[in-house]
């Protein structure tokens, strides 16, 4: 049965939200602040996530900044915020569909249906661990030579970019449009300043122990604990692989 996580602190829409999924089919569990929406997401690894955006304690923005490290799978914000700067916001913070409150209950369960289609069943991004490296998504982390450290949501994701291409130079374009959802490729510092955050959070600087090679005029390579090997400059660097 499909699971469906629903993210709702109003007590009454939540149970209504619990009933028509249910009657719908579907399997559902449901949160009413973020961090219970954080636990389910990681303990249940459901299909598709309803969520609110006004929530106690971490509120949706923050829940859904999360799961986009943690998963692909299809959010649909379900708000009573109805802007249309609002509804632009969540749409480039990582929704796949946003729908305000008060909603038609056919009209929620007609995207419900559209989005899990287009879904993709391996959607989840498991730990990611090689010699002297390990992501932990649940907690946007990273334990590089046995230590551990947080990282903001663009360092964790550029980490995971750089790791799951081992070997191969990742461009800076890239990077941008991976990492930053900026395929014009705008703001190349931030690419520069963002390893040098990792750097320092790894406690490693630029030289023969540094994970993070810096390759002159194309981009970055994660090495690991190996050798590095510079590239031939006229060699175009291969497209990173998915995630």
């Amino acid at each position: 049965m499909t699971c469906l996580l629903v993210v709702e602190d109003d007590p009454d829409l939540g149970l209504a939200l619990r009933v028509l999924f249910t009657r719908a089919g579907y399997e559902v569990v449901a949160a009413d602040d973020g961090q219970a929406a954080l636990r389910l997401l990681f303990a249940r690894r459901p299909a598709l996530m309803v969520l609110d955006l006004v929530l106690p304690g971490l509120d949706g923005w923050d829940v859904l900044d999360r799961t986009r490290d943690l998963t692909d799978l299809p959010v649909l914000i379900l708000s009573g915020r109805t802007s249309p700067a609002e509804r632009v916001r969540g749409l480039r913070s990582g929704a796949d569909d946003y729908l305000c409150k008060p909603f038609d209950h056919v009209e929620l369960l007609a995207r419900v249906e559209a989005l899990l289609r287009r879904s993709n069943p391996e959607q989840w991004r498991g730990e990611y661990v090689e010699a002297g490296l390990r992501l932990v998504p649940e907690r946007r982390s990273a334990v590089w030579q046995g230590h551990e450290t947080r990282l903001s949501a663009i360092e964790y994701r550029l980490l995971e970019v750089l790791v799951r291409n081992r070997g191969r130079v990742v461009t800076t374009e890239q990077l941008l449009d991976l990492v930053w959802n900026d395929p014009a490729a705008s703001g190349r510092e931030r690419v520069k300043f963002a390893v040098l955050r990792l750097r320092r959070k790894l406690a490693v600087g630029e030289g023969p122990g540094d994970p993070l090679e810096s390759v002159r005029g194309l981009g970055y390579r994660y090495r690991g604990d190996e050798p590095s090997e510079q590239p031939e400059a006229s060699e175009p660097p291969e497209p990173p692989g998915a995630l």
